[in-house]
């Protein structure tokens, strides 16, 4: 008898219930390594609260946010709002290149409670059928970073613990992982990129030439040993640097000087050789070819970039997060990328109420009735404001989503007043004289 009371459980017993569960752990939960989120997750189920409808929903909310993730290219900087009545999940996928580190920050606003935050990245791959996990934290204080290991397309997903709320601050962007090998100099001097034509297309360039004045240091990009100091007809001086940092090898060629002996350890910073043009490069100006060997050559341009600069602070007001808003004309598009070409991800109509979780510089991350999310851009919506009010004829549940299984938020008597915002299929969003929403079936009201 214990599930059928669990799903009516108040919101505060039903944490006080699961903070009592998480005090206890099986012995497989103690040697079974797991993330933060899939630890909270057999807790739910440990507990016997992934069979109520409150934790039906927050299991869903993640795995759709992974199913039906949006897309956005780095950098990118959200200001966002987890609703504390209902669960959701945020699922964004963007594009990483080898030997970027990907640098990831979730900040709450002031005076927002502290939440379990749950935020993880995963990797996609054609080979796999299920995202591979690759960092995760769960703290109040939210940053981590991680170096891509191939190109590939990435996943982050935020999700709070139940029945928390609060406004936060996201962002994304790329970083260097290695330190820049020219002293002086960033990747502004790079005057030739890999993949470029080398001898009338005979061979491709396996590398960045970046250009300085001879005799300016070529450095260390990262902690390791030298493996090779030699000459050769096309790099002319070269030095070979074994990474331990990330276990690749670096190589550095055209060296007017070499500086180093094999067996050298050295660290970030260090000089390694003077830049010079020797070995195919005597024609040119005096320059760095800079390679990086993972079995076999990358493009090294990645690991080495400046960091991304964070784009504009959001233009829209902190109050609309968190707000149902309709759209201005009969139908709105939902997009999966902050763009006006973007790909669809959903349609709503005039009378479809869409609840505000996030905002970019100009656009909004809405989420549907469905649960489905998209973009659409801040001036395309308005706030949903009362459709008409009405008086409920008989006593009815206020659901937090519009399903019949949906999680009971209130029961409401007879002839209570309601303000009608939005309709979706056979559901009516409504608001209380008290301020909750939540959705009533159309017979009901």
């Amino acid at each position: 008898m214990l599930l059928p009371r669990l799903r009516t459980l108040p919101a505060a017993l039903f944490v006080l219930f699961l903070t009592a569960c998480s005090q206890s752990q099986t012995l497989q939960g103690i040697f079974q390594q797991s993330t933060p989120h899939e630890a909270y997750a057999r807790k739910l189920k440990l507990a016997g609260l992934a069979e109520t409808a409150l934790g039906r929903d927050w299991l869903r909310a993640a795995d759709q946010a992974l199913r039906d993730s949006l897309v956005v290219k780095l950098p990118f900087q959200e200001s966002g709002f987890f609703p504390a009545d209902r669960a959701v999940a945020t699922g964004l996928r963007y594009l990483v290149r080898t030997g970027e580190t990907i640098q990831i920050s979730l900040t709450l606003a002031p005076g927002t409670q502290a939440p379990k935050v749950f935020v993880d990245a995963f990797e996609l791959s054609p080979d796999r059928s299920e995202p591979r996990h690759l960092a995760a934290a769960d703290t109040a204080a939210l940053s981590f970073r991680y170096v891509a290991e191939a190109d590939r397309q990435h996943v982050l997903r935020v999700q709070p613990e139940l029945l928390r709320g609060g406004r936060y601050t996201l962002r994304i962007r790329r970083e260097p992982s290695l330190s820049f090998p020219v002293k002086g100099k960033t990747d502004v001097a790079v005057g030739s990129f890999w993949g470029v034509p080398r001898d009338g297309g005979a061979r491709r360039h396996e590398g960045i030439d970046i250009f300085a004045q001879r005799g300016t240091p070529a450095i260390a990009s990262a902690h390791g040993y030298i493996t090779r100091v030699n000459e050769t007809k096309l790099g002319g001086r070269v030095v070979w640097l074994a990474d331990t940092d990330h276990g690749q090898h670096l190589y550095y060629a055209h060296l007017d000087k070499q500086l180093v002996q094999p067996g050298q350890r050295v660290k970030p910073g260090d000089t390694l050789g003077l830049v010079g043009n020797t070995g195919n490069a005597r024609t040119t100006a005096p320059h760095l070819h800079f390679g990086v060997y993972r079995n076999g050559a990358v493009d090294p341009f990645p690991f080495v970039r400046r960091p991304d600069a964070m784009p504009p602070v959001p233009k829209v007001l902190p109050s609309r997060l968190g707000q149902w808003v309709r759209a201005r004309e009969t139908r709105l598009t939902l997009r999966r990328t902050p763009t006006a070409t973007g790909v669809a991800a959903g349609a709503a109509t005039r009378p479809t109420p869409l609840l505000v979780l996030g905002a970019t510089a100009e656009w909004l991350r809405v989420q549907l009735p469905t649960g489905r999310t998209g973009f659409v851009p801040a001036k395309a919506v308005l706030t949903a404001t009362p459709l008409r009010r009405e008086n409920l004829p008989l006593p009815t549940d206020l659901r937090a989503r519009p399903a019949a299984d949906a999680l009971t938020v209130a029961a409401l008597p007879a002839q209570t007043t309601v303000a009608v915002l939005g309709e979706y299929g056979k559901f009516r969003l409504v608001r209380q004289a008290n301020g909750r929403t939540g959705w009533l079936a159309v017979a009901a009201s």
